[in-house]
């Protein structure tokens, strides 16, 4: 089993962003994990972790919600 962290910016905004990526993650992945998480940040931050290693950076890609998920599910 697997944890996942998303860690957003919150003077950006992101919030229902990063909701609306544990939805989707949760929807794809629920079974598979023992603990999603939200970390709140700052200075532009979206990113996702899935055990400690960065799946998805918002500063590194611009990957639509559906690929980031696909891409959890495969680091999974």
């Amino acid at each position: 089993m697997s944890t996942v962290e998303i860690e957003y910016c919150v003077p950006c905004g992101f919030r229902e962003r990063a909701i609306e990526m544990s939805e989707a993650i949760l929807n794809g992945c629920e079974r598979e994990l023992d603990e999603l998480s939200l970390v709140m940040g700052d200075h532009g931050v979206f990113r996702v972790n899935v055990d400690g290693e960065t799946v998805y950076d918002k500063a590194e890609d611009s990957a639509e919600l559906d690929e980031v998920v696909r891409t959890v599910r495969s680091a999974l």
